[in-house]
C-alpha cells in the first residue's frame, strides 16, 4: 500500500513540475522576446482549455458519462464571474475581484451542474450527451436574451431591451443581451492561468486517487456491481458531475477577464465549442489527465506555430490529430506501447536491484 502511494504521489509531483516547468520555460522565453505577441496572447486561452479538459475527463474519463454541454457550464461561470467583477470596478483592485469572481463563477455553475444533474445523469449514452448539448445550447440563448441593469433603486431585469429596464437617469445597462457585457477588468494573467491549472489538477488528482474518485471509477467499470457493494450510484455521479461543472465555470471566468467584451456566441459558447474540449479529452486518452494538458497544449497552440506554413497549416495540423488518434487508440500502438512499457519496467527493477 505504501508503494502504490508513492507510484500515485511520484506521478502527481511529476505532472506538476510539469506544468510549472513549462511556465518557467515560456516565461524565460517571454522576456527574451522570443515569443510573438500573438503567441503570448494563446496563453490565457491554453490555461483556459487546459482547465476545461481536465474537468471533462472528470465525467468522460473517470465518471464514464458522454456529457457535450461543458461550454454551458463555463458560459454560466464566465457570465456570474464577468457580472461580479463589473459591478465592483473601482471599488477594489482587478487581481482581488478576480479571485472572489472565480470563487462566485465556479459555485454558480456547481449549483447548475447539481440542478441538471439530478434528471440528467439517470440518463445513459446517447441520451445523456443530447440533453446536456440541449442544456448548453438553451443557457447561451437565455444568456442572449438577458437585459440587467443598476441604478440608484437597485437591479432591473427584462427580456425585451434595455429600454424596457425603466431605469433613473444614473442607471448602468450591465448585460445587453446579445451584445453581453462589455467593461469587464481584464485581470487575467498567464501567471493566474496557470495557479488556476495547478488548483484543477491538486482537485481532480486527489478526488481520482480518494475513497470517492474509486467509488465512482467503480459505477463506470461496472454499474450493477458497485450498487451491489452499497455504493450510492446517484451521490457519486452528481459529486463528479457538479465538481466538473464548478470547475469549467472557474475556466469561464478565466476566460472572460481576458476578453474586453464578453457575448455569448456560437464561437465562444457553443456546440463546437463542447466538441473541441471533448477532442482533448479523447486524443490525450480517455481517464489521463497529464494527456489532457498535453492535447489541449498541442491543439491551442500548432495552428499559431504553423502559421508560416500558411498554405499547409490545416493539412498538418490534421495530420496531428490522426497520428495522435491511431498512436491512442489504434491495438497495435498500445500493443507497441504495451512492450515498451514492460521492458522499461523490468530494465529499471534490473538497476533497483543492483
Amino acid at each position: 500500500m505504501l508503494k502504490k502511494m508513492n507510484k500515485t504521489t511520484k506521478n502527481n509531483l511529476i505532472t506538476y513540475a510539469m506544468v510549472i516547468l513549462a511556465f518557467v520555460i515560456m516565461q524565460i522565453l517571454i522576456s527574451a522576446g522570443s515569443i510573438s505577441s500573438l503567441l503570448q496572447g494563446l496563453m490565457v486561452p491554453l490555461c483556459t482549455y487546459i482547465i476545461l479538459a481536465v474537468s471533462l475527463n472528470l465525467v468522460v474519463g473517470i465518471l464514464g458519462e458522454l456529457s457535450l454541454g461543458h461550454a454551458g457550464f463555463m458560459c454560466v461561470g464566465a457570465f456570474a464571474g464577468a457580472l461580479f467583477s463589473k459591478c465592483m470596478k473601482g471599488a477594489i483592485d482587478p487581481t482581488v475581484s478576480l479571485v472572489i469572481a472565480v470563487i462566485i463563477g465556479a459555485a454558480v455553475a456547481a449549483v447548475f451542474g447539481v440542478l441538471i444533474g439530478i434528471p440528467v445523469l439517470r440518463l445513459k449514452g446517447d441520451y445523456l450527451a443530447i440533453v446536456t448539448l440541449a442544456f448548453g445550447e438553451i443557457i447561451k440563448n437565455i444568456i442572449n436574451a438577458v437585459y440587467l441593469g443598476r441604478d440608484g433603486s437597485g437591479f432591473h431585469i427584462s427580456l425585451k431591451d434595455s429600454m424596457s429596464l425603466k431605469m433613473d437617469a444614473d442607471g448602468e445597462v450591465l448585460i445587453k443581451g446579445a451584445q453581453g457585457i462589455t467593461g469587464t477588468p481584464q485581470a487575467a494573467t498567464f501567471t493566474i492561468g496557470v495557479i488556476l491549472v495547478l488548483i484543477t489538477l491538486f482537485i481532480v488528482m486527489n478526488l481520482v486517487n480518494s475513497r470517492t474518485g474509486r467509488a465512482i471509477m467503480a459505477i463506470r467499470d461496472n454499474r450493477i456491481a458497485a450498487e451491489s457493494i452499497g455504493i450510492n450510484i446517484t451521490k457519486y455521479k452528481l459529486i463528479a458531475f457538479s465538481l466538473s461543472a464548478a470547475i469549467a465555470g472557474m475556466a469561464g471566468v478565466l476566460y472572460s477577464h481576458n476578453l474586453s467584451s464578453l457575448m455569448a456566441t456560437p464561437q465562444n459558447f457553443g456546440y463546437n465549442m463542447s466538441i473541441m474540449i471533448l477532442v482533448f479529452v479523447v486524443l490525450g486518452g480517455i481517464g489521463s489527465v497529464r494527456g489532457s494538458i498535453i492535447a489541449a497544449a498541442i491543439l491551442t497552440l500548432l495552428p499559431e506555430l504553423l502559421r508560416g506554413l500558411s498554405n499547409y497549416r490545416m493539412l498538418i495540423y490534421a495530420i496531428v490529430l490522426i497520428v495522435m488518434m491511431l498512436f491512442n487508440w489504434a491495438p497495435k500502438a498500445i500493443e507497441w506501447r504495451e512492450k515498451h512499457l514492460a521492458k522499461f519496467k523490468q530494465k529499471k527493477a534490473v538497476k533497483e536491484e543492483a
